[in-house]
C-alpha cells in the first residue's frame, strides 16, 4: 500500500522510538513524500537534535535509515498537481503532500494534521489506522 507521509510523521519518527517509527520501518507500506520534507527537517535540525540528544552524525544516520523507507518525490513529478490542490486544504504548507499523493497514486495520506481532513481527494490515515491495516495483513 502506497502512502504519502507528512513531514510531521517523519519528525515524530526521528525524535522518538515510537509507534510512528515502527510504522515507517514496516515493509508492508510504501511511503512517499515531497522533496520539501527534507528541507523542512534541515530547517529544524538543531531543534530536533536538542530534543533527541543526538550528535550530528547520529542524527544523519537515523535520518538516512528512516529515508531508506520513504521515497522522496521531486517537485518536477508533482508540480503539475499543485495548482489543482491549492484550494483543497487551508494550510498552503500541506499542498505539496496532497499533490504528491495524487501524482504518485498513493492510496492515502498519513498525517495527524486536521487540514488534510478538509480535502476529499485522498483518504487520510493516522497511526491507529495504519496499525489496524497492518494487523489485518
Amino acid at each position: 500500500m502506497k502512502i504519502a507521509v507528512d513531514t510531521n510523521r517523519v519528525i515524530a519518527a526521528l525524535v522518538k522510538d515510537s509507534t510512528t517509527r515502527k510504522i515507517i520501518f514496516n515493509r508492508n507500506f510504501e511511503f512517499v513524500t515531497p522533496d520539501c520534507t527534507i528541507a523542512e527537517i534541515q530547517e529544524h535540525k538543531e531543534e530536533l537534535k536538542a530534543k533527541t540528544n543526538l550528535s550530528d552524525n547520529e542524527f544523519y544516520i537515523l535520518l538516512a535509515l528512516i529515508f531508506e523507507n520513504i521515497l522522496i518525490i521531486p517537485k518536477s513529478d508533482y508540480e503539475s498537481y499543485l495548482n489543482e490542490c491549492k484550494n483543497d486544504v487551508s494550510d498552503e504548507d500541506d499542498i505539496p503532500l496532497l499533490a504528491v499523493a495524487i501524482a504518485s497514486k498513493a492510496e492515502a495520506i498519513w498525517a495527524h494534521d486536521p487540514h488534510f481532513k478538509e480535502q476529499k481527494k485522498v483518504k487520510v490515515f493516522t497511526n491507529i489506522d495504519l496499525l489496524k491495516i497492518d494487523n489485518k495483513n
